[in-house]
Parts: C-alpha cells; sequence; structure tokens
C-alpha cells in the first residue's frame, strides 16, 4: 500500500487552537458567574445602567440628528455650507430621502511644512539634487527645484512615490490605512482559497478515476460552496480597490486644493509667476492624479497579492517538490525579470509625455470653449479646425509609435509567462515521478510505494492506487503551478505598470513640489543669464538709462517689501516688471522709472496711458499677483482685523475689479455676493442683508430688473452667458457697494458701460465713502478724480516727474528712454492755464476754415479744368497733369498749416 500523506493544513491548526483558548477563557468566565450571587447582582446593576444611559444617548443622538436633517434641509436648497472657526468647511449632501452631513478639515499649516522637505529638500541619493537650483528669498536661501527628473524606475522614482503615499497615507489610523487592511485582509483569503481548490480539485479528479461516486458528489458540493466564497471574496477585493483609489484621490485632491486655493494666490502665480507647470495645471489635477491614484490602489494589489502568492505557493511545492524544484523556479523568476527588464521599453518617460501632451490637446478644445463667440464673429473655424488637427496628428504620431513598440514587447513578454513557464511547471512537476530522490514529500511517496510493489496479479490494486495518487498530486502541483505562473505573470506585468506609474507619479510630485515651491516663493532662476539691475532713482545719462531698461530681473532675486494693513496705498520706488513668460517682456521693466505715489483717504486716483506701459501691471503689483522686485508696496487689509486674504463674511478694506468680469457658478445671489457664500453670511450674521437690501444694490447700478427678468434670486444659469457685457461691469459695480470697501481699484471697470450710467456709478460709489483708484484710458473720468498718474509720457530724453499725492512737491523722479510717467493734480492753476492755452490754439486754428474753404474752391476748380483739357486730349500728357495736380494739392495743404485740403 501506498504512503499516504498525513499533514494538516497549518492554517486550520492555528484557527483551531485559538479557538480552543477563546472557548476556555468563555467557560471560565460562566462559571464564576454561575458560582458567585454577588458578582450576578453586580451585573445585573451593571446592564440595568447600561440600558438607562443607552436610552438617554439614543434620545439626544435622536434629537441631534433631527437638528441636523433641518438644517441640511436648508442649506441643501442653496447649495452651500458652513465654515467653522478652524477653517474646516461642513456642507450637506443629497442621501437617499435626507441629507447626510460631510466635514472637511484643511490641511494643517504645519503639515505643509513638513512635508515641504520632502518637495523642496529632496535626498542627494534620490537623484533630484543635482538638478535643483538654489533662490535667496526673504528668510535666506532655499534649494528650489530646477527641470523635472527623467520618469523612470529608480530612487528619484521611489523617493517620489513614498512622498506622495505620505500624503495619501497620513496616519496608521486613518480611513486609507483601514481599508489597505482590509483589502490584505481579502488578498490573503483569496489565496487561502486558491491552495484549498488546488487541493480540492486533485481530489475531484482522483475520485473521478477511482470511480468513487459519493466522494466524487461531496466535492462537486464543496467545489459550488467555496465558488460562492471565492466569488464573495473577488468582489469585495474589487469593491475595495476602488474605494482605496477615491480614498487616495480625495486626500491629493484636497491637499493640492489647499495648496493650490490659498491666500498666497498660488492659484493666479503656479501659472503667470512661476509657469513650472505650464498652462494646463486642469490636466494635472483632474487627469493624472486620477491616473496615479487608480494605479497606485492597482499596485497594492498586482504586487502585494502575487507577493503572498510567490511565498505561499513555493512554500507548498518545496513540500511536494523539494529544494531542486525551489531553486529553479527562483532562478526562474530572476532571469524573466532581468530579460523583460533589459529589454522593456522606457515606458515611464512614454507616459509622461503621453500625459503632457494630453493636456495640451485638452487645453486647445478649452480655447476654442473659451473664445467660441469670439471666433464666430471672425468666422474662423476652419484656422482653428487646422489647430486642433495639427495637435491631434501631434497626438496621434505619438500613441502610435507607444503601441509599435509595444507590440514587439508584448510578444516577449506574452512568450515567456505564458509558453516558457508551462513548460518549465511541466518539468518541475516531473521530478518525483523522474527524480524521486530530488522530488521531496511527492518522491518519497514514489519511493515508498516502488519499495513495497512488485510484480503479480496480488499487487494490481496497489498499482491503480499509485497511479490515482500521481494522478491526484499531478493535478494538484499542476494547479499550484498555474496559481504560482499567474502569480509570477502578474508581478512580471507589473513592470511595465510600475514603468507606467512612475510617469505619473513624476507629474504629479512636480505639480506638488511647484506649488510648494511658489508658496515658499522659491522660484529659482527663471531667466537665462537674468540679473538684477541698480535702478537710478536720479536724473542720469541716456546712454545709463538705456542699460537699465534692458536688464532683466530675476525671481530668485525678489527683494521687495509688502506691508499689509496700511491707510492707503502706497509704492515706494517699485520696478514695474512682467514676472513670467506669459507676459511680453518677462523679467523686463515695462516702466523704465520705479514708481512712487500714495494714495489717501479720500484722494481718487486715475492712471492712464497707451497701451503696454503697465497700467494694469500696477494692480497686480498692489494685490500681490506679481512680486515686488524692489521698494515698498503698502496697502490695506481685504478684512478688517484678520488675515489678509481671508474670504469670510466681513466688510472688506480694499477690493479689485479687473478687466474681465467675473461671474461665479451659482445663484443670482451668490453673484452679488461674491466671494462670500449667502449661507455663510446668514449664519454668521454679520452681514445678513434681506433681498431687499439686494435690490437696492442692483438699483444703484440700475440692474433692478434683472430678479424679476432672470426668475429670482434663487435662479442658477450660466450667468457669464446670460448677462450682456455693460450687465456683468454693472454687476461688479454691485458687489462692490454690497461690500463698501475704503478702497477700490478699478481696471477699466465702465468700459462697456454708457457715459450716463458711468457718472452715476462714480458719483454713487464716492457718496459710500469709497476711495477710486482707476485704470482707464477715458478723458471723461478726469472730473471724477482728485490726481492723474499718467504713464508712458517720456519723450525720448529720459527724464520724467511726478507730484506726490496730497503735496505739491516733485517726487519719483524718473529716468528712462519713452517709459516715464507724470503724477499731477486734477485742477491746479498749472493745468488750467494749460486748458486755457489748447483752447486758444484751437480757436486760432477755426480762424483759418473760411481762408481753407476758400483755397478749396480753387483748387476744386483747378482740377476740374485740368481733367477736361486732358479728357479733350485723348489721354495725351496724362503723367504730366498727374503732377501738377500733386504740386496743387501739396500747395494746399502747406497754406492750411499742415491740415489737408479736405478739412
Amino acid at each position: 500500500m501506498a504512503a499516504r500523506s498525513t499533514h494538516q493544513d497549518p492554517i486550520a491548526v492555528f484557527g483551531a487552537h485559538y479557538w480552543r483558548l477563546v472557548h476556555a477563557r468563555i467557560s471560565r468566565i460562566t462559571r464564576i458567574t454561575q458560582g458567585s450571587r454577588a458578582a450576578r447582582l453586580l451585573g445585573t446593576i451593571i446592564f440595568i445602567l447600561a440600558l438607562l444611559g443607552g436610552g438617554a444617548g439614543a434620545v439626544r443622538f435622536w434629537q441631534r440628528r433631527e437638528d441636523e436633517r433641518a438644517r441640511g434641509r436648508r442649506l441643501l436648497r442653496r447649495n452651500s455650507g458652513l465654515r467653522g472657526k478652524d477653517g474646516s468647511r461642513t456642507i450637506y449632501v443629497p442621501y437617499k430621502s435626507s441629507s447626510s452631513k460631510v466635514t472637511i478639515h484643511p490641511t494643517k499649516a504645519t503639515t505643509f511644512d513638513a512635508h515641504r522637505r520632502l518637495f523642496l529638500h529632496p535626498p542627494l541619493a534620490a537623484g533630484l539634487g543635482d538638478e535643483w537650483t538654489t533662490t535667496t528669498t526673504m528668510t535666506g536661501p532655499v534649494p528650489a527645484p530646477g527641470p523635472a527628473t527623467k520618469a523612470g524606475l529608480n530612487l528619484a522614482f521611489l523617493h517620489q512615490f513614498l512622498s506622495l503615499l505620505s500624503i495619501m497615507l497620513p496616519r496608521w489610523n486613518s480611513k486609507e490605512a483601514g481599508l489597505l487592511l482590509s483589502h490584505g485582509g481579502f488578498l490573503i483569503v483569496r489565496t487561502y482559497l486558491s491552495l484549498v481548490v488546488a487541493r480540492l480539485d486533485g481530489a475531484l479528479v482522483r475520485d473521478l478515476v477511482a470511480g468513487n461516486g459519493r466522494g466524487f458528489a461531496v466535492g462537486l458540493v464543496q467545489w459550488c460552496g467555496l465558488g460562492a466564497v471565492a466569488s464573495y471574496t473577488n468582489a469585495m477585493i474589487r469593491f475595495l480597490q476602488c474605494k482605496v483609489s477615491i480614498a487616495f484621490r480625495t486626500r491629493l485632491t484636497r491637499y493640492i486644493h489647499d495648496l493650490y486655493l490659498n491666500d498666497h494666490l498660488n492659484y493666479y502665480k503656479l501659472t503667470n509667476v512661476d509657469g513650472g507647470v505650464g498652462h494646463s495645471p486642469d490636466q494635472l489635477i483632474t487627469h493624472d492624479v486620477t491616473v496615479f491614484c487608480a494605479s497606485a490602489a492597482a499596485l497594492y494589489s498586482s504586487l502585494g497579492k502575487p507577493a503572498v502568492d510567490l511565498v505561499v505557493f513555493n512554500y507548498q511545492l518545496y513540500r511536494s517538490l523539494g529544494p531542486l524544484a525551489l531553486a529553479g523556479l527562483l532562478a526562474n523568476y530572476v532571469a524573466t525579470a532581468t530579460l523583460l527588464r533589459r529589454l522593456s521599453p522606457p515606458f515611464a518617460k512614454l507616459k509622461a509625455v503621453e500625459g503632457r501632451r494630453e493636456g495640451e490637446f485638452r487645453a486647445l478644445h478649452a480655447r476654442l470653449i473659451a473664445n467660441a463667440e469670439e471666433i464666430a464673429f471672425y468666422a474662423g473655424a476652419d484656422m482653428e479646425r487646422a489647430i486642433l488637427d495639427r495637435g491631434f496628428r501631434q497626438l496621434k504620431a505619438w500613441m502610435e509609435g507607444i503601441y509599435r513598440l509595444k507590440i514587439r514587447y508584448n510578444m516577449l513578454e506574452d512568450f515567456v509567462l505564458k509558453y516558457c513557464w508551462s513548460a518549465f511547471g511541466y518539468l518541475i512537476s516531473a521530478l518525483p515521478v523522474f527524480l524521486p530522490a530530488w522530488g521531496g514529500l511527492g518522491g518519497i511517496m514514489e519511493l515508498a510505494a516502488g519499495g513495497s510493489g512488485g510484480s503479480g496479479g496480488e499487487h494490481e490494486p496497489t498499482g491503480r492506487h499509485r497511479e490515482r495518487g500521481r494522478m491526484q498530486a499531478f493535478i494538484t502541483n499542476k494547479r499550484l503551478m498555474l496559481s504560482l505562473a499567474d502569480a509570477g505573470g502578474r508581478l512580471m506585468y507589473s513592470i511595465k505598470e510600475l514603468s507606467e506609474l512612475a510617469g505619473s507619479t513624476s507629474r504629479v510630485y512636480g505639480l506638488i513640489a511647484t506649488l510648494h515651491r511658489v508658496q515658499a516663493d522659491a522660484y529659482g532662476d527663471a531667466y537665462p543669464g537674468a540679473r538684477a539691475p541698480a535702478l537710478a532713482l536720479t536724473p542720469t545719462s541716456s546712454a545709463s538709462a538705456s542699460t537699465s531698461a534692458a536688464a532683466r530681473f530675476s525671481l530668485a532675486d525678489v527683494q521687495g517689501t509688502t506691508q499689509i494693513g496700511f491707510d492707503g496705498v502706497r509704492l515706494e520706488n517699485v520696478p514695474v516688471v512682467a514676472p513670467a513668460a506669459a507676459f511680453p517682456g518677462a523679467g523686463a521693466l515695462l516702466l523704465a522709472a520705479p514708481l512712487s505715489f500714495v494714495v489717501r483717504p479720500g484722494e481718487h486716483l486715475l492712471i492712464s496711458g497707451g497701451n503696454g506701459v503697465g497700467k494694469s501691471a500696477v494692480a497686480r503689483i498692489v494685490a500681490g499677483l506679481w512680486p515686488v522686485f524692489r521698494g515698498l508696496v503698502s496697502r490695506p487689509r481685504r478684512v478688517p482685523g484678520g488675515q489678509d486674504g481671508n474670504r469670510g463674511p466681513g466688510r472688506p478694506e480694499i477690493l479689485f475689479l479687473p478687466q474681465r468680469p467675473y461671474l461665479s457658478l451659482g445663484t443670482l445671489r451668490d453673484q452679488v455676493l461674491y466671494p462670500h457664500s449667502a449661507a455663510a453670511v446668514s449664519v454668521d450674521g454679520e452681514a445678513a442683508d434681506a433681498d431687499a437690501h439686494l435690490v437696492a444694490v442692483l438699483r444703484a447700478v440700475r440692474l433692478e430688473y434683472l430678479p424679476e427678468r432672470e426668475g429670482g434670486w434663487d435662479a442658477r444659469k450660466e450667468w457669464k452667458d446670460v448677462l450682456s457685457g455693460g450687465e456683468k461691469q454693472r454687476m461688479a459695480w454691485a458687489r462692490l457697494f454690497y461690500h463698501e470697501p475704503r478702497y477700490a481699484f478699478l481696471d477699466e471697470a465702465t468700459s462697456a458701460v454708457s457715459s450716463d450710467v458711468e457718472v452715476v456709478l462714480y458719483e454713487e460709489a464716492k457718496k459710500r465713502g469709497i476711495t477710486l483708484i482707476t485704470i482707464s484710458t477715458r478723458p471723461s473720468l478726469r472730473k471724477h478724480h482728485t490726481y492723474h498718474l499718467t504713464l508712458g509720457t517720456g519723450n525720448g530724453t529720459g527724464t520724467g516727474t511726478g507730484t506726490a499725492l496730497g503735496t505739491q512737491t516733485p517726487t519719483g523722479v524718473g529716468t528712462g528712454v519713452g517709459n516715464d510717467y507724470t503724477l499731477e493734480r486734477i485742477g491746479t492753476p498749472a493745468e488750467t492755464v494749460g486748458v486755457e492755452r489748447e483752447l486758444a490754439d484751437l480757436q486760432a486754428r477755426l480762424a483759418l476754415v473760411p481762408a481753407w474753404r476758400a483755397r478749396k474752391v480753387v483748387v476744386d476748380r483747378e482740377l476740374g479744368r485740368v481733367w477736361a483739357v486732358g479728357a479733350e486730349g485723348d489721354g495725351e500728357g496724362e503723367g504730366e497733369k498727374e503732377g501738377e495736380k500733386d504740386e496743387e494739392k501739396e500747395e494746399a495743404e502747406e497754406e492750411g498749416d499742415g491740415l489737408p485740403a479736405s478739412s
């Protein structure tokens, strides 16, 4: 009789042992409580107290839940939420027939400080430090990331992935850790089920060959029951993988949003000042973060499950087939991994470039949507189609190149992992039969069966049992080998997935590193060869002025100061510089002379000048959008007594109205309250104005008809398409009158408004006590202001003067070539004399009009005679007569003091 394996399942032995321990402890406690009356009495008292406490807690819980439901229904209608004192936001989302409360906690500043070293101070071993430069900030030298490191499976990828993992998995007791733990538990269960399936498969084949009907039927029932458990396990693994991906994306997206949308204006500086991620941060935040999180969640399954399978299945095969089989399997893994690694294309780099080109193609479509009306007026569909086709051809060519590379690699991968590994599995499974001395337990069984067997009829049943044992062992080992091959194949396939993950990891890491760089103002040397010019604050020669104007400022050398809380707007020796390549003349002076002026309460300032001289740049510098390279900028707080940039309810001290009116998503009420929300204002009670007050605000800007026309204050529409250009600008003025700041920067805020409404708007603003700083080229606005700052008044000699607001002393003397400024008070005696001189000159010119008309009559008569003579001469001397006509025209223009005769 052949020897039979009597070893038990180690997992079953482990479970049975601990079940006996738990059962013994429960029995001991039961015996103690049954034998003591005092213990029973104490247990009864504790049980009654627990019931009473639980009932009271249930009542309080029910009351709080009803209050939350009532508040949720109220806020859900307004599609808004509550903001806590710690910056957290509570929102209510629809859930079944009621609402569900969701609290979003912002990322703490200490967390950003702790993570900054991972993104701005990477270890030198990661290979990121060599390409980083050093920039100087107000706090000292800070390493700033330079060009992105090439994506690949290297130490840089490991550092980048672990840095992102510290964001996605912040604590061991976090929700994400619990999901990963549950996911890992189901992966282990599936591995154990694979072992049970392999053994049950062998037993079914054995019973089928032996003709054991009862055993075969029992095996089928066990197979169906095991299939139900395995199906649930596989479904839970896929479900938890999706949950992990969503949890990772939630953590990463909130982290990026907190770093992207904050008081430091990183959402503006990321593309307009730094430019490190180009003009497609939306592609990175939406698409690349999603791809990275999905790949990271799948990596846990594609690496964790095969790793567990390899350990368990190799152990089982080692027991069944011996050490020679284990050595062969390990050698097979090493050889396969080395071969595929050497012949694998650079998937990481290809994936990174693919993501960038996808973003560029998406940006082309976004550009078309944003400028659809202008393109339609120009009928530029053909040109835009050509641009889109060119972008798609570039993307298509790149994708086709990637697919061509994948053909050869997939052929090699499939041949090695499917067919070579299967042949090697058959070879390993045959070891107990052909080399029983090296075949482990299977070889021992073969040797035992061979020693007890012989020739003759009495040994025929033994031979049949031996064949059945071989069949069962072969089927079991084959199933294990197939599972092992599948695990090894998925592990080898994950090399390609790792390479693609490295590409998306590099892009997401680059985005967060750039955000940290912008947050720390560590931009680095953005312009090759850039140098900080020595600004001349006193008149100099034209040559030195030209040299200063040609010099470029570097973002690595920002030395200006911004003062928050000043009662007014002040600039002292501030150069007007475009900070990034997104603007013309990046790093160069837009205004040759450093700008200096002070605006006090009640002193309204008008800023005018030609195109491209830096009028809007002044507003960007004061608002903090552009860096202050030199000098001092002082401005009020945006909220009294609070941190600058706080968007909570309260009257701001300064408000900016940009050139393009912005209309947010939301109701008509939200358009007036922006940047406040209706729910925050009504709950906090600081500015809980009734709709009647909002109607009064709209009446002040001549928009009182909007609520009735658009369907009420709660109407939700795409307001940028509903309102006209003039209505958009008047809506911006409505926000100004609602918030009533002490100071307001108006950048071409009435360019689409009629002149009569313009007068009403400015008079209403001054009546509300708002000090206006207007950027406009309309001469009609001079009467609404106290001072006039004219930019770009240089005459080529490199001189220019200005007058300080509130004084008559020249200040801010600037030097440059053609780009200076003048600052003067409107209505001064000097200005009156200048106006009178201009009127006298115009009157003198008008006095010459009768003489010009008489001369015009003479010229017309002479020209008529010349043309008549030319017609009689059949065209002879036509060129000569044309010349005479031109001479007479020139004489007429000279007599008209340089004006054409037709004037």
